[in-house]
């Protein structure tokens, strides 16, 4: 049965496609959605001194902010109306904080869409389809 699905997005047209996926997969099974955007924050300035390390927690937490509100952007869209819908904005970089929320959860199903795939593991789909820790649906996307 699966009761906990796990979707990435970006925003963009592409990851719009496989969050409706997984929106009507969620929607059919009765399964609560875990909408993710993971990103990585610039850390060039970790490390350098007390002074550059708070810039650096500022310009994380900036990027901690535009991920949360690409997160609103996406979970406004009308394909998850009705949906028990959770936001995960991780700072972990994309397949990884896909993983890492699937890991948390105890995802059933983890949906990513195929767009930059090219069997060497080196894309975001190819990388999650080989670290997740359940099922992976690739959409057609592109």
């Amino acid at each position: 049965m699966i009761s906990t699905i796990v979707v990435g997005t970006d925003g963009s047209r592409t990851a719009q496609r496989a969050v409706a996926v997984a929106a009507e997969l969620a929607r059919r099974l009765d399964a609560t959605l875990h909408l993710v955007h993971g990103y990585h924050a610039p850390s060039a300035l970790e490390g350098a001194g007390p002074a550059v390390a708070g810039t650096a927690r500022t310009t994380s937490s900036r990027w901690e902010e535009m991920s949360e509100a690409l997160l609103e952007v996406a979970a406004a869209d009308p394909s998850l109306a009705g949906l028990r819908l959770v936001r995960h904005s991780e700072p972990l970089g994309a397949w990884q904080g896909i993983v890492a929320v699937a890991e948390r959860v105890g995802a059933d199903l983890v949906v990513v869409g195929n767009r930059g795939m090219r069997g060497t593991g080196e894309s975001v789909p190819d990388a999650v389809a080989v670290h997740a820790p359940c099922h992976v649906l690739i959409a057609r996307t592109t």
